[in-house]
């Protein structure tokens, strides 16, 4: 890994009070523009597969999880609702009839407080009247002055029946969204992969004879030209192993990561989700186990030629992950993923991160999948990556190393955009971590 002086603002006169380094510090992290490196949204041109709006937002998984600890509905009964019903429920129960005390219902009360809207309100109607109102252009336009994100991240499945043929058709997307191929259906649904690959046109066995490597890395090949991804990504068990004798180990052997090779293309890994731990609940019901990062040191140590980004779920592969980024230069530690976004979780890995790695890491990313989210989730990360970035500075200043506008406006840029883009290649110039 090498770390090349990045183009930084501000001038060099040193910091030497702590009033202004903090002072200093919230306005780099409020200021610096955003790459947000990894979402669940879509381009305007994706049509309805772009989720905003007070219905979708409040029927995130999160707040549905939430519901039924203080609700009696049953899940059938509440997955038979229609959307508005659903979110009026929620609604009712969780910011009227109790207080919106957890970090995903908090963060419904940002994004009406940032829009002007009234976060006690007793029902949906005023929001529902905004939202109505709005273009998707202009709320979207509005959603990323407010935020400072200058592009974002999607995530693309050309498994999805709704999203391929959008690709198919050769859609020309808003330039602020970029593209990330994700893998989950191939790696981690095989038997159900392959049906579909055949009536593409692609012979490929379940038990992976024949040319059934050649075959899938023509799949990749396809799809890397289709979407100019950034990176190729994958969600993982608990459970995952590498090297291992299966279907996902031999995919990842024989056609994955050497595609990912010939094309100089990311990988990243995000590990340790249990599925449908509660069935019922559906896509709320997903839980988390500790993984076995052994496998992360294996695919680092034995494909060095390969950039890797990695999340973990877990709380307790948080550390061990940060001793493998000091051991590989080609590992890219990211955000704080899914369970781990929670403001006591995010500030105690991002210091960790900071006295391990210093700045060689992404600080975070919103995993947004409603449009709105970006709102808060944003807000609550500048202020917590502030927060640490200040308690790294002020032991400097004790110990008589003056930092200077300069130092925090290059290492804010680099948390929150530049380390990124350079390991993707977006800025070649950006001069912040990457391995080449």
């Amino acid at each position: 890994m090498s770390t090349e002086p990045s183009l930084s603002r501000g001038p060099a006169v040193p910091i030497r009070d702590a009033r202004a380094l903090r002072h200093q510090v919230d306005t780099a992290m409020t200021e610096t523009p955003v790459t947000d490196m990894h979402t669940h949204l879509f381009a305007p041109e994706f049509g309805t597969l772009g989720l905003w709006g007070i219905d979708e937002l409040l029927t995130y998984h999160y707040l549905i999880a939430e519901l039924f600890r203080f609700s009696p509905v049953t899940p059938d009964r509440f997955w038979a609702m229609g959307k508005p019903q659903q979110a009026d429920l929620i609604w009712e129960t969780l910011f009227v009839r109790h207080t919106p005390l957890s970090e995903a219902a908090r963060g419904v009360v940002t994004v009406l407080s940032a829009l002007g809207l009234d976060p006690g309100a007793p029902d949906l109607s005023e929001a529902r009247a905004y939202f109505r109102s709005q273009s998707l252009d202009t709320y979207l336009r509005r959603v990323l002055d407010l935020t400072r994100v200058r592009e974002l991240v999607m995530t693309n499945d050309p498994f999805d029946d709704q999203e391929a043929p959008v690709w198919e058709g050769g859609v020309r997307w808003d330039a602020r969204f970029h593209a990330a191929l994700r893998l989950d259906p191939l790696l981690n649904d095989w038997p159900e992969a392959v049906p579909k690959l055949s009536a593409r046109g692609y012979a490929v066995r379940e038990d992976f004879a024949g040319d059934t490597a050649g075959q899938m890395r023509r799949f990749l090949d396809g799809w890397i030209a289709r979407m100019r991804p950034l990176y190729a990504a994958v969600s993982l068990p608990d459970t995952f192993q590498f090297p291992e004798d299966s279907a996902r180990g031999r995919m990842l052997r024989d056609a994955v990561l050497p595609t990912c090779g010939e094309h100089r293309l990311p990988f990243a890994l995000m590990i340790g989700v249990r599925r449908r731990v509660n069935p019922a609940l559906r896509q709320a019901g997903d839980g988390l186990g500790r993984a076995d990062l052994q496998a992360v040191e294996r695919l680092c140590a034995g494909w060095s030629g390969l950039r890797f980004l990695v999340s973990v779920l877990s709380r307790e592969n948080q550390h061990e992950l940060c001793v493998l980024a000091r051991k590989f230069g080609n590992l890219l530690p990211f955000g704080c993923w899914w369970f781990m976004n929670n403001p006591s979780i995010v500030s105690e890995i991002t210091r960790e991160r900071l006295e391990m790695l210093g700045s060689s890491f992404v600080a975070q990313h919103s995993d947004a999948r409603v449009l709105d989210q970006l709102l808060y989730k944003w807000r609550q990360s500048r202020r917590l990556v502030a927060d640490a970035l200040y308690e790294a500075y002020r032991p400097l200043l004790e110990d008589g190393r003056p930092v200077t506008p300069a130092d925090v406006a290059r290492d804010a840029e680099r948390l929150l955009s530049g380390n990124f883009r350079a390991w993707v290649g977006l800025d070649a110039a950006a001069g912040a971590t990457h391995p080449r």
